[in-house]
């Protein structure tokens, strides 16, 4: 989902720690070196790494193109490849009657079904394109908060995982208990009542 969409979903996350140099060379060297790879015509099945918001197909992060004013501003891209199970096991049968011709025998071992489907499973996934996902995001370094425009739990965990693995600094998802926590010096036993709290729903018109 694009920052520009005329609706968006938006997760916020608080960023733990701080660059030890300039932080505009790192987060370009952070981006550089997880950047994007494509699959078509690869046997990987998914790929997941950052692109330009304004070019998400040709990513670019040479000059301030993941900058705007104070902030930074990329993509988390995620490319997935999706084999029906039925085009899976329609080659496979085709396959193994096929092997059993040539072999002469009736039947093939449960290994060699295995090893068999794993080859098809590549040369399939090496015949179709991948479908990109691209979530924008803003990051303001200075107050430590970034903002990813999706709810999608696959998209925040790529996030989460990829983001620690280029700038070495972690992200915390923020919602009622985080923020609870984060905004207020909290005791190790108080913390633990707040987690066992329940959500209560509040209606019109309702009575005690």
């Amino acid at each position: 989902m694009g920052l520009l969409s005329s609706s968006v979903s938006v997760s916020r996350y608080k960023v733990n720690g701080k660059f030890e140099s300039s932080a505009v060379e790192s987060v370009f060297t952070g981006l550089r070196k997880n950047c994007i790879m494509e699959i078509d015509q690869q046997t990987d099945e998914k790929s997941a790494g950052w692109t330009s918001w304004q070019t998400p197909f040709q990513p670019d992060f040479r000059g301030s193109s993941f900058m705007i004013g104070t902030y930074f501003l990329f993509a988390l891209r995620i490319d997935k490849k999706t084999l029906a199970a039925k085009t899976i096991r329609k080659h496979c049968s085709l396959e193994i009657e096929k092997r059993k011709r040539e072999n002469g025998r009736g039947f093939l071992s449960s290994n060699e079904k295995k090893l068999l489907k794993e080859q098809i499973v590549q040369n399939l996934c090496r015949q179709i394109p991948a479908t990109p996902n691209i979530y924008d995001l803003i990051w303001d370094y200075e107050k430590e908060r970034l903002w990813l425009f999706s709810t999608l739990k696959s998209a925040n965990e790529e996030l989460e995982a990829l983001f620690l693995k280029s700038f070495n600094l972690s992200l915390v998802r923020l919602f009622p208990y985080t923020q609870a926590v984060l905004a207020s010096e909290l005791s190790h036993s108080e913390q633990d009542r707040l987690l066992q709290l329940s959500p209560v729903s509040f209606r019109e018109g309702s009575h005690a």
